[in-house]
């Protein structure tokens, strides 16, 4: 998505999820409005990923599934409430989620399987920020889908390309595995996933 910080200094989480909770444009991030620009070819991406990660759950049968509007409440303390492009639920585990009968939020990181993040002009908190979110919540699996090779090249390397990055959960930090065009994606969490990079590009 294309993130655009609309200021609006100590907006409470409440508050937030009162007015934007199931409006897909929009996150939070340290009180601050993010309104996420979604643009067609970012929507296409996600779209194919969906189809992509729906088909090796249903075929691996697992209890899981891909909420359309979800919210990731990181911190308690922190007014941050993150919205990955996707988002997969263990449905066995979700009763222990104190907010989600009255609110689509999770707090709690047995409660998430994978987190998808489409990456936008915004990379730096897709590769950063919330490379340490989700760890520190204990997420098994992070994906950073850069489509169009934007990342700084600390993160994709030189010369800039389209890059899917797999994160796996190893202890409280990831460890990451990158792959180009034309690279079939491994993921420990999907071990019958079938897809490569260029299966979720736009035409």
């Amino acid at each position: 998505m294309e993130p655009t910080t609309i200021y609006t200094p100590g907006k409470t989480l409440n508050e937030f999820i009162a007015q934007y909770g199931d409006d897909p444009r929009y996150e939070l991030a340290d009180g601050e409005l993010i309104d996420m620009e979604p643009t067609g070819p970012h929507e296409t991406v996600s779209g194919k990923l969906t189809v992509g990660i729906g088909i090796a759950i249903v075929q691996a049968k697992y209890p899981w599934f891909m909420p359309p509007t979800c919210l990731i409440q990181p911190f308690a303390e922190i007014a941050t409430a993150r919205r990955p492009d996707i988002i997969v639920l263990d449905e066995t585990v979700l009763a222990n989620e104190p907010l989600l009968q009255r609110q689509p939020v999770v707090t709690l990181g047995r409660s998430i399987k994978l987190v998808v993040e489409v990456v936008s002009s915004n990379w730096e908190n897709d590769y950063a920020r919330k490379v340490e979110e989700y760890a520190l919540l204990g997420i098994p699996e992070y994906w950073i889908v850069d489509y169009r090779g934007l990342g700084g090249i600390a993160f994709i390397g030189k010369p800039k390309q389209p890059t899917f990055t797999v994160c796996q959960l190893a202890g409280d930090e990831y460890r990451q595995r990158q792959y180009r065009l034309g690279e079939p994606i491994s993921s420990g969490l999907l071990p019958n996933l079938q897809l490569r990079l260029d299966d979720v590009l736009p035409l």
